[in-house]
């Protein structure tokens, strides 16, 4: 400082008023200046790093002082800190701590000429910070040349060894990009994006192809494509530590809320996740018998397998009773404890104990024939909730038992050849017996065709005048197709089609209404009789009731609604928002708008927008400033039961005449 002669003194000497004196002054003899131009407290971080520094390193700048006095000008004793009250501050905090004792002799430099409250100005406002780049930099050449760690880095600059963990990870961001940084090419949110990986070549990579969009979501999105995150159902079913056994590495995100990071060889990953699955399928097939069993990450949709279901068993009478017995036992201490807030532990074990006893033995009232389980297989898969999948009852086309086709007056030998009529019209004509080729000579194909032509439109007429009839023969085409192979067992050309929604929306099938109606489509397979050609007699005999049950299962299969963008088809969505108001279509009871399902994969206009809509302007502004991986998860718990659907989602109430224009404007709407 200007003006000032440093001399090397103690308080105790009568030199000790001279001005630049260096003093050293008994901390508890320190006191704040009430001139100090600093009138807002220092941060508790900031004290804290300064007593860590000093802890570790001295007091590196002397404290600035002046004489108290009393009201007679005569000095008290004690010194006003003019420059360096944190200082001071971070010595009591050692105090405090009993690392240092209140006597403790601090240097300092005595000032006796200069404006107090000038000089603790200038001291604030003429000094420049060290640029942000250089500090990661220095943090990470104290970690790689003195070898230390960033627990030890953190002790000895009083910051935690989590942000010194993130100091690292950014001054081990590429050199060429650190200097964009510096250049003002990057902002510091942009730069701790780039240093979710330590590959440089991949960081520049990544820089180079940015376009207009330089979202940090969007560099660290680029950044993992190749990854897999680890709240993906490959990693959780795998799980972090058998990654890591296998030699996977985990690549952490240090700056934002990463749920577990992400795992960085994929192929190692789906190598493991069809290891595990093989491991499954192995102890199911050995333990129920199956002829074959297949892993595959994705249900294999196109497997072409005709399927079989467990059907309806008679329990044992040990079984009756023990289901009994354990259902008593349930319903009595249900009605024991049911004032009960809390159950006893002896209790809850009990409850948990009968619910496994009747759910082993409601298990047991379904169950496959032998013969299905002798020619069939299971598929275990990968659930989208990161659970293994076990779906039974497959049968390959070379599994299918023979069947014969027996003709009317023919025989079948010991070695399954079919004898009879059929030789006797293949056989060679007699020429010296006219009436017997006459008698043996099919007729021709021609004939046949205009003799069936004529049955057609007979049977035609005759199923139009019969509703019910033709209600059956109508149920019994769909439940040909929908639970058998091939479904070529109806003279009526109507074609089932029912579209795989998995490619188009991962973890449907997980989804409320997709296990509903999974469930309900086994139920119908269930008592679906084993050979196709048994159906008619099937549906013939079922009620009213159960016969439009059918038909309304059958129908439903087939409703195709995914919009395509390709597809242009007003009319069939038109014809949908008919349907969905027809049907009182509520999505609200099976789906909520999740950072998974569709926060997530929004911007934040329309995040705000969906909040703006089910709360009010007020909840939108509060997490408007917020970042968009925060805002969608805030907005998630303001959306929580609010019943706030997606235009696409909503269901339009028909009412007017020109219901069809109502539903067209709808469609309008949504688009």
């Amino acid at each position: 400082m200007t003006n000032i002669i440093e001399t090397t003194t103690t308080v105790s000497e009568a030199s000790a008023t001279e001005n630049g004196a260096v003093l050293f002054v008994p901390l508890n003899k320190l006191k704040k200046s009430p001139r100090n131009a600093r009138k807002t407290p220092h941060s508790e971080a900031h004290i804290e790093a300064l007593a860590a520094s000093i802890a570790a390193k001295g007091m590196l700048q002397n404290l600035v002082v002046e004489p108290e006095t009393n009201a007679d000008g005569e000095p008290t004793g004690s010194y006003f800190v003019t420059i360096g009250e944190g200082r001071r501050l971070a010595q009591m905090l050692r105090v405090k701590r009993k690392q240092i004792k209140k006597t403790e002799p601090i240097r300092c430099v005595l000032d006796t000429e200069n404006d107090a409250t000038e000089i603790s100005l200038d001291e604030n406002v003429t000094r420049e910070a060290m640029h942000p780049a250089d500090q990661f930099e220095r943090f990470r050449e104290l970690a790689e040349n003195r070898g230390w760690g960033a627990e030890e880095i953190a002790a000895r600059f009083g910051v935690s060894a989590h942000v010194v963990r993130q100091r690292l990870r950014l001054g081990a961001v590429s050199p060429k990009l650190m200097q964009v940084y510096r250049d003002g090419g990057l902002s510091l949110d942009q730069l701790m994006a780039f240093a979710i990986t330590e590959d440089h070549d991949r960081q520049e990579q990544v820089y180079e192809n940015l376009s207009w969009n330089r979202d940090p979501s969007t560099i660290r999105r680029d950044l993992t494509r190749m990854n897999v995150a680890a709240t993906d159902r490959r990693a959780i079913f795998v799980g972090t530590d058998a990654y890591a056994e296998a030699g996977g590495t985990i690549i952490r995100d240090l700056f934002t809320e990463d749920r577990g990071g992400y795992f960085e060889d994929a192929a190692l990953l789906d190598q493991l996740v069809i290891d595990k699955l093989e491991g499954i399928a192995a102890q199911v097939q050995a333990a129920e018998g199956w002829r074959w069993a297949a892993v595959h990450i994705d249900f294999p949709h196109a497997h072409g397998m005709r399927r079989s279901y467990p059907h309806p068993m008679d329990l044992s009478e040990e079984d009756a009773a023990a289901y009994g017995a354990a259902q008593e036992e349930y319903n009595r201490l249900s009605s024991e404890y049911e004032g009960y807030e809390e159950l006893p532990d002896e209790v809850d074990r009990r409850f948990a104990e009968l619910e496994g006893e009747i759910e082993r033995i409601d298990a047991k009232r379904h169950a496959y024939d032998t013969d299905e389980i002798a020619h069939g297989g299971v598929f275990v898969i990968l659930n989208h909730d990161g659970t293994a999948r076990i779906e039974r009852g497959f049968v390959r086309a070379e599994g299918e038992a023979p069947r014969l086709e027996i003709v009317e007056g023919a025989t079948v030998t010991e070695d399954g050849e079919i004898v009879g009529d059929r030789d006797a019209e293949d056989a060679e004509p007699q020429p010296d017996d006219e009436e017997a080729e006459d008698a043996g000579k099919p007729l021709s194909d021609l004939l046949i065709r205009d003799l069936t032509a004529h049955r057609t439109v007979c049977l035609r007429l005759a199923l139009a005048e019969l509703p019910d009839m033709a209600l059956v023969a109508v149920v019994h085409a769909l439940a040909a197709q929908t639970f058998y192979r091939g479904g070529e067992a109806s003279c009526l050309e109507i074609r089932l089609a029912s579209a795989s929604l998995a490619s188009h929306a991962d973890g449907i099938e997980d989804a409320p209404a997709a296990k509903t109606l999974a469930d309900r489509h086994a139920g119908w397979a269930s008592d679906m009789p084993r050979d196709v050609a048994d159906l008619w007699g099937f549906v013939t005999g079922l009620d009213h009731a159960s016969l439009m049950a059918l038909l309304a299962h059958c129908a439903a299969l087939t409703v195709n609604v995914v919009r395509i963008p390709w597809e242009q088809k007003a009319n069939v969505r038109a014809t949908t928002e008919k349907l969905a108001s027809a049907v009182a279509l509520d999505m609200t009871a099976y789906w909520t708008p999740t950072v998974r399902t569709y926060l997530g994969r929004i911007t934040k206009a329309h995040i705000l927008t969906a909040v703006r809509e089910a709360i009010g302007d007020e909840a939108a502004e509060r997490i408007a400033v917020l970042k968009k991986t925060e805002m969608a998860q805030a907005a998630e718990q303001l959306l929580m039961g609010t019943g706030w659907l997606p235009t696409v989602l909503r269901t339009v109430r028909l009412v007017s005449r020109d219901a069809g224009a109502e539903a067209e404007a709808f469609v309008q709407a949504a688009e």
